[in-house]
């Protein structure tokens, strides 16, 4: 199985590095050589899409793509608990790592697609960009970044049901991972809670392995279950 894997975090790497150690052929994008054995890096800033589609446009399409590229916090960004704390630029920040890369992604796939191609395209969605599971507010611009993700996932699968029919493309919600994303917001957390990159890992896999045409368009938690957006 051929796959690309777009982001070179905790996630994409351990994803890179599971899918290599069980003979996938795996081309891992991202700023910075992991140095993973039996993985194939190429030097990407994966929410450049002109770059994007000169490099991927080199190489021929895979079975499977995983885009893990995602953002909750920077050293000028923190999740906002009151709207008072939401800033235009934080919430555009959001949305161009967040949702454009996946729509990036879509775009230059679908012009090189054939109608029959059996392509599976997933994104790291997060549960809290779940409209109907909101009940705790706050985390303005992750929250409605996830959301317009879901929507892009959704409205893509719509279009591809007609133009590729064996194509999927879904969301996938990781849990709580210990990665660099998350390590500000681990207190409290419930034993056994926590996931390893490497227990995400499998976890998605096991999704991933599963998805069929028929699930397009809808998000999937890292235990199977669904995500109602």
């Amino acid at each position: 199985m051929r796959y690309w894997i777009m982001g070179g975090g905790g996630i994409g790497r351990a994803l890179a590095a599971t899918c290599a150690e069980r003979g996938d052929e795996v081309s891992l994008f991202s700023r910075t050589d992991p140095g993973l054995p039996g993985v194939s890096w190429h030097c990407l800033d994966n929410t450049d899409e002109a770059a994007m589609t000169a490099l991927c446009n080199t190489l021929p399409l895979p079975e499977r793509v995983i885009n893990t590229v995602g953002t909750l916090h920077s050293e000028h960004h923190q999740p906002e608990k009151r709207i008072e704390q939401l800033q235009q630029d934080a919430l555009l920040e959001h949305m161009r790592i967040n949702t454009w890369p996946t729509l990036a992604l879509a775009r230059l796939l679908s012009a090189r697609m054939e109608r029959r191609q059996p392509l599976l395209l997933t994104a790291l969605s997060a549960r809290v960009g779940s409209i109907s599971d909101n009940r705790g507010g706050g985390w303005y611009s992750y929250r409605i970044s996830k959301a317009a993700l879901n929507m892009a996932i959704k409205n893509l699968g719509i279009e591809w049901s007609r133009r590729f029919p064996a194509a999927c493309v879904a969301g996938l919600h990781p849990g709580t991972v210990s990665t660099g994303l998350s390590a500000p917001f681990r207190a409290g957390l419930a034993h056994g809670q926590m996931q390893s990159p490497e227990q995400a890992a499998q976890h998605l896999l096991t999704v991933i392995d599963s998805l069929t045409p028929g699930q397009s368009g809808r998000v999937f938690a890292w235990d199977g279950r669904e995500i109602i957006p």
